[in-house]
């Protein structure tokens, strides 16, 4: 009951909620992914501190010795560069491709529907699926890539797309753009519905060009909601394994640490060798965060100020 104050006020009734209340509901949540996730990243570390094999039999502790192989192999080397380029010029062509799809797909035209969900289907489909397809596009015997090429006067001879290291990265990059591009324009699209009405109206009443207004309005709006879209690709980019696999196997111009990763583990039987380098890899993506939110919360400190 509120207790009385004078002149017939009341004290204010306090709506929050204990923090204990609040932990207990997230609760379950939080055992359910400390469970599906935390156990088995605890279990990877412990094991890129040992020699273990993949056959199983006894193992012994070897402390950072894994580490210190990883980080004098140069195909370990050779892999994080590859990590790093599909990350970023993956990501970098997905960012201006969805820009400018979504600025298409916000237009009003007949038929918008229509193409929002033919747009939707690359993404839709599994990434090994899209890859298979894709290898069979790019095969240079029977893939209709070559054949198109070869009709137009393009190249002189069929390339081997996935199989030449001096164009599998390329092959690659572009089977991932054509997927993942929806999802960016997607989240931008999304971001693009938040820009006020009213900021349109006025620079068509001002006689603002749509370019400029574009770079001087509509980037800092959607600013915040593509930084997110692109960390979160930037981090699935960071860890891709499947489509890589499935185009081009195990192949030195092309494999990413996860690709190394599951052939120390998988083909080399070296458990703790392929534990060491997937634990490097959750180091990257940890770090990649961490910086994200640094930045973030820097600079949501700069404008309350």
């Amino acid at each position: 009951m509120r207790a009385a104050l004078p002149n017939g006020l009341r004290a204010p009734v306090r709506t929050s909620r204990p923090a204990t209340a609040a932990w207990l509901f997230l609760a379950p949540a939080l055992l359910a992914l400390a469970i599906a996730g935390g156990w088995p990243l605890v279990r990877t570390v412990w094991f890129s501190l040992t020699d273990a094999q993949l056959a199983g039999g006894p193992f012994s502790f070897v402390r950072l010795e894994n580490y210190r192989w990883l980080l004098t192999d140069p195909d370990w080397w050779r892999a994080l560069r590859n990590t790093l380029v599909f990350a970023t010029v993956s990501v970098a062509l997905e960012t201006a491709l969805g820009i400018l799809l979504a600025l298409v797909l916000d237009a009003g035209f007949r038929g918008r529907s229509l193409v929002r969900a033919a747009v939707i289907l690359p993404w839709a489909i599994p990434t090994v699926v899209s890859a298979k397809i894709w290898a069979w596009m790019l095969h240079d015997q029977f893939g209709i890539v070559n054949r198109l090429l070869l009709a137009v006067g393009a190249i002189e001879r069929p390339l081997a797309w996935t199989a030449d290291p001096a164009l599998a990265m390329a092959a690659v990059i572009a089977v991932d753009v054509w997927k993942t591009t929806p999802f960016m324009a997607l989240l931008t699209l999304a971001a693009l519905q938040l820009v006020p009405t009213h900021c349109h109206e006025a620079a068509r009443l001002d006689g603002i060009h749509p370019v400029r207004f574009f770079f001087k309005v509509t980037l800092p709006l959607i600013a915040p909601a593509l930084a997110a879209a692109m960390l979160f690709r930037f981090l699935d980019a960071l860890r891709v394994f499947d489509l890589i696999y499935v185009l081009t196997s195990n192949s030195r111009s092309t494999a990413t640490i996860a690709v190394y990763a599951r052939q120390q583990m998988v083909e080399f039987q070296d458990l703790g060798y392929g534990s060491a380098a997937a634990s490097l890899l959750f180091v990257m993506v940890t770090g990649a965060t961490v910086l994200y939110l640094a930045a973030t919360r820097s600079r949501a400190q700069e404008s309350e100020t």
